[in-house]
């Protein structure tokens, strides 16, 4: 499941999350976010019910984006109970995307 995520539903839909969170940071002028985003969807279907992925647009969720400190996009963060536990920066290929998340679900 694709869940977009902003200021207003970070909390419930990440930190309170009972599944563990993959967040893209992005923006729709991102070239190397729209590269990585079919893979993200790919993972989205394929791992539903033991991962979530959730899209945080930083142009309209500023909040969050200052809160974690994104400087650089697309940054992927795993977050478990609620605490991000790995951060990654830059677009990678959905093979990378899946070692990246496995040791969290």
């Amino acid at each position: 499941m694709l869940v977009h995520v902003g200021d207003n539903n970070f909390e419930s839909e990440v930190l309170n999350s009972d599944l563990p969170c993959l967040v893209d940071f992005w923006a729709p002028w991102c070239g190397p976010c729209l590269m990585v985003a079919p893979a993200l969807e790919e993972i989205a279907d394929e791992y539903d019910g033991k991962i979530k992925v959730c899209k945080v647009n930083v142009d309209d969720a500023g909040g969050v984006a200052t809160r974690y400190g994104i400087m650089s996009i697309p940054t992927l963060m795993v977050f478990k109970n609620g605490e991000p536990v790995q951060t990654t920066i830059g677009a990678l290929p959905k093979r990378s995307l899946e070692a990246f998340i496995k040791p969290h679900m």
